[in-house]
């Protein structure tokens, strides 16, 4: 195999999006408490956006799906203003001064963060301009009201008039009238005017109201193919909302509030009414950022940045272009099959391919089946195994974990199904899972209003494990059966994201997994497990036990092995103990997604590790833990990232692989992701990355590989199977055939 050609990023990169290069002391003196060896936990999930940023300006990729990065790159932006900054602003209020691991106050990381942001922001303008006249070739276009002719003016205005402007709610700003409300992420028209022959210049806000029921951002004209935007189109039909004034200027402005507000358990008689009264302060909480349009008047965007209590230098960000480029979705979704991605139809699971028969005979005659999404469809493994257990009359017991799911699955009907047939049904639902809380607020209503037992999980933790449990009679004994998973049992996420599960019936990981139900929805202390590893328990003190023993074997001779894949490596001891890990000879690969806190490449420290991160049409979100152990291998799936908060507060779990098929499978996929030459990205030892670039353009991915793979093994599947099945025939058709002979 070639070795990977490297090339920066770009040449051309502004200066503030590459990570501060803190040289560390040189090894053998090397410290690994000194700060410098541990890279920052925002700065590093900044950079993963660069390389998801990269995607739009790929020219390989399909036009649509170069859009739709960059509306992915902007919707994590709010979420990072609205999670990170919003916590980096608390802490400050606070009062707190204490540096991160990495040797940095709040303010410092606060500061070297908006720099990065400011550069992301510039990189989003010329790629989106890049991409805007790329897409006029195709006759796709966002063009402005006033270049448009005077009829096609004219049916728009008639179109504001009827479906826009009875919404539309202009609200004064002077003595009389106190500065507005401002909603998180909306869109907003800052209007100055005045009365004919009057020198008072009078201000006022104007809202505009995106949301599927009321209108998209993209609106469109003629052919369907060419878009106005909503904001524009208000723009031009102003002096509808303000008859008889002289319109002096109009700017857009957007602000981002922070979305950690944690009020008081205290304060609410229930878990659920806590909830609800956080989502209710978040409503109101603090602006973290106001965006403003390039062209507003310095005196305004000073007026807002003081009604709104920020720093009209730190927290507020000029946007040349479009405001709210995560509406860019709206654009990405255009049925255009010529500029997206060939579509992806998962294939089925070898061993559930037209066997029809009840999912648990499968899983119990065939042992543990590995589940890859969205290679294998989500719909018939994981939905097909808790719809049977609604349906099946020998299941007597249903319960799973709930952090996430969506309202097109079928997950919770086959819940609501089973309850009705009697059987025992208890959901452990996550209430606090960010920016879902709303949402799991009414799954947990409706499922309590069937008779289904709802539990909120264990107080002080989040409940972050994904695990179907069944129990059922088989023959004269209950069986145990299960679904651990790596992603959340939602239908739609399970199309976008790489996920792992495992379904199967093992004696003692089903007894640990009764456990730990009894555990999360009931008062009976943590127990010792068989086979699981749990959070917040014993998983972080057995994965670095796992760590100092590679360096034991390495110790005696023989070579050591880590590789873990997962979406973040923030927690420090674990960061320290895999510093530990390179150090000693141990050869460490790590598959990151985002965050991570190691430097590989380091003289003397981290020479024998590596850190790869894979970014492609899917989101890479499965976590797999592999140590060599002496050539004893152990394989691990689960739901945790390397991560303080995921090893220490949530409750997690990771199952053992111990299949060897199923554990050829999981090598098959780090090794890939490993050689990857077309979406992995190797990190340096200051922190950067570069990404690989192929000899052969044509080259593909890895997840485009696994899906070839995924083909593959269902086609020799199949055809074993019908191999399997003509000798079965032929068999029968030889003793017939000696019957008939043997009978005259």
């Amino acid at each position: 195999m070639n070795e990977p050609r490297t090339a920066p990023v770009a040449d051309d990169a502004p200066e503030e999006d590459v990570l501060p290069d803190r040289v560390p002391p040189e090894a053998p003196e090397t410290d690994l408490d000194d700060p410098t060896l541990y890279l920052n936990r925002e700065l590093t999930w900044l950079a993963f956006n660069r390389r998801v940023l990269h995607e739009a300006a790929d020219p390989r990729a399909p036009l649509l799906e170069r859009v739709k990065f960059l509306a992915i790159v902007s919707n994590n932006l709010d979420e990072f203003f609205m999670k990170r900054i919003g916590g980096l602003k608390q802490q400050i209020a606070a009062g707190m001064s204490k540096t991160s691991v990495d040797g940095r106050t709040p303010t410092e990381q606060i500061r070297e963060c908006h720099a990065l942001c400011r550069g992301l922001h510039a990189e989003q303008k010329r790629i989106f301009d890049e991409l805007l006249s790329l897409l006029a070739t195709h006759g796709i276009r966002i063009v402005r009201v006033a270049d448009l002719s005077e009829t096609t003016r004219e049916q728009l205005r008639e179109h504001f008039r009827t479906n826009i402007f009875p919404i539309l709610t202009p609200l004064a700003m002077d003595p009389a009238h106190p500065f507005p409300f401002i909603s998180n992420l909306t869109l907003n028209l800052l209007v100055t005017l005045r009365f004919p022959d009057d020198a008072e210049v009078h201000r006022a806000r104007v809202k505009v109201p995106v949301a599927k029921d009321i209108s998209k951002r993209l609106i469109p004209i003629d052919d369907g193919h060419t878009f106005v935007t909503l904001d524009d189109l208000m723009v031009a039909n102003l002096d509808m909302l303000f008859p008889g004034m002289e319109i002096e200027s109009c700017a857009r402005f957007r602000v981002t509030r922070n979305a950690i507000v944690e009020p008081s358990e205290e304060a609410a008689s229930d878990l659920l009414e806590m909830i609800e009264t956080e989502l209710r302060e978040r409503h109101f909480a603090p602006i973290v950022r106001l965006e403003v349009e390039q062209d507003m008047a310095p005196v305004h965007r000073g007026m807002l940045a003081a009604e709104l209590g920020l720093d009209e230098v730190e927290d507020v960000f000029e946007t040349e272009g479009m405001l709210a480029m995560r509406d860019l979705f709206e654009l990405a979704a255009l049925d255009l099959p010529d500029l997206h991605d060939e579509p992806h139809h998962p294939v089925e699971h070898p061993l559930l391919a037209k066997d029809r028969r009840n999912i648990f005979h499968i899983i119990r005659e065939n042992g543990p089946l590995l589940l890859q999404h969205p290679y294998q469809p989500f719909a018939t493994t994981v939905e097909r195994f808790i719809d049977t257990a609604a349906e099946d009359p020998k299941v007597l017991a249903i319960k799973m974990t709930l952090y996430r799911t969506s309202a097109e699955g079928k997950i919770l009907d086959s819940l609501i199904r089973a309850s009705r047939n009697g059987k025992q049904v208890a959901v452990l639902v996550e209430l606090k899972a960010r920016f879902d809380e709303a949402a799991n607020i009414r799954w947990a209503r409706r499922l309590e209003a069937e008779g289904i037992h709802v539990n909120y999980g264990v107080l002080g933790f989040k409940t972050h494990c994904k695990l179907i449990f069944v129990v059922r009679r088989d023959y004269a004994r209950l069986r145990r059966y299960y679904h651990v998973g790596t992603g959340n049992y939602h239908s739609g996420t399970s199309k976008l994201y790489t996920d792992l599960g495992i379904l199967g019936c093992d004696e003692d990981l089903g007894q640990d997994i009764t456990e730990l139900f009894n555990y999360i929805t009931g008062y009976s202390p943590p127990p010792h497990y068989r086979k699981a590893l749990v959070a917040p328990y014993r998983m972080k003190q057995a994965i670095l036990e796992w760590i100092r023993r590679e360096i034991h074997h390495r110790e005696a001779g023989r070579e050591g092995q880590i590789q873990i894949k997962m979406n973040a490596l923030e927690d420090v001891d674990i960061t320290h103990a895999l510093y530990e890990a390179s150090r000693a000879g141990v050869k460490v690969d790590l598959i990151v997604r985002d965050t991570c806190r190691f430097r590989p490449g380091l003289p003397g420290l981290s020479e024998n590790a590596r850190v790869v991160s894979i970014v492609g049409r899917f989101l890479e979100h499965a976590r797999i833990l592999y140590f060599r152990n002496g050539g004893d291998e152990v394989y691990y799936i689960g739901s945790a990232d390397m991560m303080k908060r995921n090893l220490e507060s949530r409750v997690e779990v990771h199952a053992p692989v111990e299949d060897p098929e199923m554990r050829q499978e999981l090598r098959l996929i780090l090794d890939a992701q490993l050689a990857d030459q077309r979406s992995a990205w190797d990190m340096q030892s200051d922190g950067t990355y570069i990404q690989r670039t192929p000899d052969d353009d044509t080259a593909k991915g890895v997840q485009e590989t696994l899906i070839g793979v995924a083909k593959r093994r269902l086609a020799a599947a199949s055809l074993h199977k019908e191999k399997k099945i003509r000798s079965r025939l032929l068999g029968h058709f030889q003793r017939r055939l000696r019957s008939n002979k043997e009978q005259g």
